[in-house]
């Protein structure tokens, strides 16, 4: 099935239930040097749909990482896993922060394949983790989950 495009209240919908931040790295879109896109989480070419429940709010990163991934493999397990899926899953079941909050940490297979497939420690973003935490607005006050 073919791309459509998101209606207006489609991209509020997607916008708000994430606050605004990348429902991968937790970066918001306030701060981002690069624009977010609204994600196809099981993508169109691997039978994904243009719906809801298939879009997640994502910065340009984690959707370049991602591209048409849907598992990775877990450095510990060294099983192939499933990517974690923000409509399904709960971010803070399969994921914390470091102690300083810079570093996003893999509590599961899920989380820590996704850590590493999406790169969710790039430098860029810990980066803006480390300026946002200096101005009182990192980490996250509730995750989106």
């Amino acid at each position: 099935m073919p791309r459509r495009p998101l209606s207006a209240e489609e991209l509020a919908t997607i916008t708000a239930r994430s606050g605004a931040r990348c429902e991968y790295c937790q970066c918001p879109s306030d701060y981002s040097a690069q624009p977010f896109v609204c994600e196809h989480i099981t993508p169109i070419a691997k039978g994904g749909q243009t719906d809801l429940s298939n879009i997640c709010f994502a910065c340009g990163g984690c959707n370049g990482h991602k591209y048409t991934k849907t598992e990775a493999l877990d450095p510990v397990s060294k099983r192939v896993v499933p990517l974690y899926h923000p409509r399904i899953h709960q971010w803070s079941e399969h994921f914390s922060w470091s102690d300083d909050y810079l570093h996003v940490i893999g509590l599961t297979p899920m989380g820590r394949a996704t850590v590493i497939a999406l790169k969710l420690n790039r430098q860029a973003v810990m980066n803006i983790r480390s300026l946002l935490l200096l101005a009182g607005k990192h980490p996250p006050k509730t995750e989106n989950e």
